[in-house]
């Protein structure tokens, strides 16, 4: 029987500790200790003072012109008129297409580096740009995006198009998708890796059996929080230069994945740039239609993550 070579589990390197010594009396080290406390408990209600000043702007400008109208009406140069329409339906079509080409995409990135990948030179150098890229500007994907699939695949995407926009934002999200995935497949035991392959499976047995179940939720969560920085992102979509003013729907198919687009961020970008009064409280508006998608999506990841461990329990 052959048995797939096992994964090298590391050795327990244990150093040899002194015990701590301290220098200085009982009394200030329970002094310091206490003014720790208070210092991180200050932090926290600082953060959420801030918070709770930013929601209470927005709601009280934005929640008298949030109604039905508001939801189903396109942009107008009027502002009592001008609605959200195009913009939420291209950030939800904007979203899936996103979701549709990075999730396959970035989590065969993270069980090849995770599972497969040996580990040399090569192999630590993708690990490394990986890192890096997530932490890139945004603005410099919208560069990329423009260069390549705005301009250089012109003939398929159609330029300033959904298609593009979708890929776009695929490239923002995949380091941290990879990322996600790995921590989430790493914090499998290797000992059930272990146990399958001692039964004689194989690593793709191995894998799709016993890991990916168990790194199931943490990938889902990761993906989640990943498109939920996806929707938010306004600086790579006017990069490639979504439109501020879209007034009908793209039709649904394949042709509508080559339709001109809007999304959230710019519509509430546009609207905060104008002079009048009657568009900021529009702003607010949209604020609250984002933040409402947001906290949807949250949601769903944490409903999704409890239910898939309790399945797993």
């Amino acid at each position: 029987m052959n048995v797939e070579p096992s994964v090298a589990i590391p050795e327990l390197k244990l150093a040899s500790r002194q015990p701590p010594t301290f220098h200085r009396p009982l009394g200030i080290r329970k002094f310091l200790d206490r003014l720790f406390e208070w210092l991180t408990l200050i932090a926290t209600f600082l953060g959420l003072i801030v918070l709770v000043v930013l929601l209470w702007d927005v709601l009280q400008d934005g929640l008298p012109r949030l109604n039905w109208q508001f939801l189903t009406s396109f942009p107008s140069r009027k502002p009592e008129e001008a609605g959200i329409l195009s913009a939420l339906v291209g950030s939800l079509w904007l979203l899936g297409l996103t979701a549709l080409i990075a999730f396959p995409i970035g989590v065969g990135a993270g069980i090849y580096l995770e599972e497969y990948a040996p580990d040399n030179r090569l192999t630590q150098l993708i690990e490394i740009n990986i890192a890096n890229l997530a932490g890139v500007p945004s603005i410099i994907y919208g560069l990329l995006g423009l260069e390549i699939f705005v301009r250089f695949l012109f003939p398929v995407t159609g330029g300033r198009s959904v298609l593009s926009g979708a890929l776009t934002m695929s490239l923002l999200i995949l380091p941290v998708i990879i990322i996600a995935t790995r921590e989430a497949l790493r914090a499998v035991p290797d000992t059930l890796r272990q146990a399958g392959y001692a039964l004689g499976a194989t690593r793709w047995q191995v894998i799709r059996d016993q890991v990916l179940p168990l790194a199931f939720p943490g990938i889902l969560t990761g993906t989640i929080l990943a498109l939920s920085r996806a929707i938010g992102e306004t600086a790579p979509l006017i990069t490639i230069g979504a439109l501020t003013y879209i007034a009908f729907l793209p039709p649904l198919g394949l042709e509508g994945l080559r339709s001109p687009f809007t999304v959230l961020p710019i519509q509430i970008f546009n609207w905060v740039s104008r002079p009048q009064k009657g568009f900021h409280i529009n702003a607010a508006a949209g604020i609250i239609v984002l933040l409402a998608v947001l906290l949807s999506m949250n949601s769903i990841a944490i409903v999704l993550r409890n239910k898939y461990q309790r399945r797993l329990e």
